[in-house]
């Protein structure tokens, strides 16, 4: 059985892991046939924002690993510990945790930096021939990653785009119950709730990132 490593960056649209797309993810793995691990990184997130209003809370503080550990029923792994050899893929879903713990991108855009331990769990994947799917605001991270002119999507959002462009990446528009696949590089990409106005969207993409994954792995 095929096993995915799924890494995730806290739990809550805003400031971690989109809850439906990381859900619709584990639950697509499953269908397919697949199994897989869930894993984060033991930092702090940028910062906690109050769900129901939208304001940042000021004088709190989470981890993203312990948060993660709510989406996945608390079977989760420290990232530090993870062993890429012991997995055939590799599914990283969106959320501003994404883009705000697994890289700086919505602080710093272009000039954006991934977490260290992000960038070398996905490299080592990416380097043993296996496939890397990114949903949302993940693919954002894509040219730090893979390197120049490699291809993703993030739907049409055009600022997101340049931002992925200027940092060497190739950017293709996207609709939301479809992917974009980088045959070369083995990344596939859909644009989720970059575009989706419901979960049954968000799930179509989704289902044919996992069944791309499958199939190039």
């Amino acid at each position: 059985m095929k096993k995915v490593a799924v890494i995730l960056s806290g739990c809550g649209v805003y400031d971690g892991s989109e809850i439906y797309e990381s859900v619709l993810t584990l639950l697509n793995i499953e269908q397919q046939g697949m199994s897989y691990q869930c894993m984060a990184p033991n930092i702090n997130q940028l910062h906690v924002i109050n769900h129901l209003s939208g304001a940042v809370e000021a004088d709190q503080s989470r981890n993203v690993l312990i948060e993660a550990a709510r989406l996945a029923r608390g079977e989760i792994i420290d990232l530090a510990e993870a062993n890429p050899d012991e997995y055939d893929a590799l599914i990283i879903p969106g959320g501003f945790g994404a883009a705000k713990n697994l890289s700086d991108f919505a602080i710093s855009g272009s000039n954006c930096s991934v977490n260290p331990q992000v960038l070398d769990f996905t490299r080592a994947i990416h380097q043993a021939g296996k496939p890397v799917g990114l949903i949302c605001i993940a693919p954002a991270m894509t040219p730090l990653i893979f390197g120049e002119d490699a291809i993703c999507t993030i739907g049409t959002d055009e600022e997101t785009a340049k931002a992925i462009e200027a940092m060497g990446g190739k950017h293709q528009s996207c609709p939301v119950d479809a992917v974009v696949v980088d045959q070369e590089r083995r990344i596939v990409t859909t644009p989720a709730y970059m575009l989706a106005g419901s979960i049954s969207e968000a799930g179509a993409g989704i289902g044919k990132l996992v069944e791309q994954i499958k199939a190039l792995a």
